[in-house]
């Protein structure tokens, strides 16, 4: 499908600012809406959900635009960025700075959102990182490995391989191995921000919209 005919949605999620992943979808040639309209989220052929903020903000203000259940009607492909992929998972340990209880998330992937154990190493993980992605997958389609990554996070998913429930397609290294990209159905996630990650990050959203 062509640049021209394809219908690119970044779902309006109230608490991301999504003017970079904007501009690194147009640089590519495509048009795209921000909107949160079911009708325009449920016909769109790519989508994205992007997500800055902790995740307890994040469900609240999925909750609060009726987008819960949308995001679960989705049946195309869509891409959860940073903390948009966190939200694909079960549950999330990060609740801001005074909450103690797990967030649910949507359930779409079967991995926890848990603090990463790092030792030595400073959180949050920032800057950049290398990532060890599965071989011939579409979504690392041209991309050289050791590639390099720009990561901001301090939450991860473990590296999990669940049947019928989704599975690490791309690992990374900070004290600890993590899933830097995941995939369960026509759900994907990356935990780096590809627009933000140079040449090798632009390649990656160009693999997702020509997926």
């Amino acid at each position: 499908m062509t640049a021209s005919n394809q219908q690119v949605v970044i779902i309006d999620t109230g608490c991301a600012n999504v003017s970079s992943v904007r501009f690194a979808i147009e640089r590519l040639g495509y048009a795209v809406t921000v909107s949160k309209d079911p009708d325009v989220v449920l016909a769109a052929d790519k989508l994205f959900l992007p997500g800055v903020g902790t995740a307890s903000e994040a469900m609240k203000n999925l909750e609060e635009r009726d987008l819960i259940n949308l995001v679960k009607q989705v049946d195309k492909p869509l891409l959860g960025i940073c903390l948009g992929m966190q939200l694909l998972g079960e549950l999330s340990e990060e609740q801001g700075q005074s909450g103690t209880e797990q967030v649910n998330c949507l359930g779409l992937c079967g991995a926890p959102v848990k603090k990463m154990q790092t030792g030595e190493l400073p959180l949050p993980h920032m800057g950049w990182n290398t990532v060890t992605a599965e071989q011939d997958h579409p979504l690392f389609k041209d991309i050289p490995a050791g590639s390099y990554f720009y990561f901001v996070h301090s939450y991860a998913m473990p590296v999990f391989d669940k049947p019928e429930a989704g599975r690490t397609i791309a690992s990374c290294e900070y004290g600890q191995p993590f899933t830097a990209a995941v995939q369960s159905g026509n759900y994907y996630g990356v935990q780096f921000h590809p627009e933000r990650s140079s040449k090798a990050g632009s390649q990656l959203i160009k693999n997702f919209l020509e997926m």
